[in-house]
């Protein structure tokens, strides 16, 4: 039966959640309060990631955290702050930073890469579509043994799992990347991953949705909801009431500001992204995360991207030179001839990932309301997990049998 959905939210996990429902013949609307054309779905690093099969909440992460908290150009920062939001968060993350609870998370989120991998190939397959594409795996490079045995630790679990995981030496990992004068000791590969151009799919998936009929409302923010029993019958804007038959929240790390809204309480946090974009040939051909900086590169249409740090520091959009420059110099160390110009960092951009505590995104109904779907809390993986999410929304609202378990991701779940 075809409904009237409302999703709010146009960033990745938005429009594919758009696409899915259309396809289900949902009569479907899109609301975001920016231009949609910049964030998180757009400065990314385009992974899509199989190999990211540990989450987030892993032993350790906190602590990291705290001990580089006034190191401004750590990996991962977290702005001290009497918040309470960020200190309940903060002890959710903590109770789910063991090792239990990570080796639990191991099968969901493999699983729900695995799809969103399958539907990516779907969509590049089907004719509708034109983004850039490409399956080259992703190559774990690092400059010591200790991290290098780390990230054999979590290769070896990979084949455990299923997937094709290489550990390679210097020389093995210079035939793969022959020019790109990678200065490194050595590199776990995972040939199960992917990646893409972000802005190039955002766009493509924009206009696909319109000449489909999907409405796009761009820059007109949602300020309330009118209630009747326990449905959501009509969605408020700062111009005007939609009525609906279903709702998909899909406001990434402003979830917790929208759902207060609905009185309901999601645990997220909003995780600050930096990425530069480098149009010179870099000689770069295939993703690599650089291990010890904790940074992300990958060879886009037209450009490669060096993407890195989480930055824990409440929403704002502030660009902080002192990152962008730690991912630059971090960068520099492992490709030899690389030179990230002042100009180039100059134009670094920032994008906010929504956090959950225990590393997995929130995906499912709300028991308060019986026509809310929640979509966010994403963190890293939001690129990745676009099309899977988008596809389980849609079965939900459809009435159709997920085909992944979404018991792990319940928005209602306890930390």
């Amino acid at each position: 039966m075809s409904k009237t959905v409302i999703v709010i939210g146009g960033g990745i996990i938005g429009l594919c959640s758009a696409y899915y429902l259309h396809k289900e013949g949902h009569q479907v609307t899109v609301i975001d309060k920016s231009n949609m054309d910049s964030g998180a779905s757009h400065v990314n690093a385009g992974y899509i990631t199989p190999s990211h099969f540990i989450s987030l909440a892993s032993p350790g992460t906190l602590s990291k955290g705290i001990k580089w908290m006034f190191n401004s150009k750590s990996p991962l920062y977290i702005k001290p702050r009497l918040d309470l939001e960020f200190l309940k968060w903060s002890w959710a993350f903590k109770k789910s930073a063991t090792p239990s609870k990570v080796e639990k998370a191991i099968k969901p989120l493999l699983d729900i890469n695995l799809l969103s991998r399958e539907l990516y190939e779907d969509l590049h397959q089907s004719g509708d579509f034109n983004f850039h594409y490409e399956k080259k795996g992703l190559l774990m490079c690092y400059k010591t043994d200790k991290v290098g045995e780390e990230e054999w630790e979590v290769g070896k679990r990979g084949i455990q799992e299923g997937l094709k995981v290489e550990h390679l030496s210097q020389n093995e990992v210079s035939k793969l990347e022959p020019k790109a004068n990678l200065n490194i000791k050595g590199a776990v590969y995972y040939h199960s991953d992917a990646h893409m151009t972000p802005n190039n799919f955002m766009e493509e998936m924009i206009a696909y949705l319109k000449k489909c009929g999907v409405s796009i409302i761009k820059n007109e923010e949602v300020v309330d909801f009118e209630m009747d029993n326990q449905n959501i019958s009509e969605v408020i804007t700062s111009t005007q009431q939609l009525s609906c038959d279903e709702v998909v929240l899909a406001t990434g790390s402003w979830s917790p500001i929208i759902s207060k809204k609905l009185g309901l309480k999601l645990l997220v946090q909003a995780g600050k992204g930096y990425s530069i974009n480098i149009r010179k040939d870099t000689n770069i051909r295939v993703p690599a995360i650089l291990c010890e900086a904790k940074v992300a590169v990958t060879p886009m249409n037209g450009f490669t991207r060096f993407a890195g740090t989480m930055e824990l520091s409440g929403i704002n959009h502030r660009v902080n030179p002192a990152r962008v420059k730690a991912i630059a110099e971090a960068s520099a160390k492992y490709y030899s001839q690389l030179n990230i110009t002042s100009e180039e960092k100059v134009k670094a951009k920032c994008g906010l990932r929504p956090c959950s505590p225990d590393g997995l995104p929130y995906i499912g109904k709300t028991s308060k309301y019986k026509n809310l779907t929640i979509a966010t809390g994403h963190a890293m993986m939001g690129w990745s997990l676009g099309p899977a999410t988008g596809k389980l929304i849609s079965d939900v609202i459809s009435d159709n049998k997920p085909v992944v378990s979404l018991s792990d991701f319940h928005p209602e779940r306890t930390f």
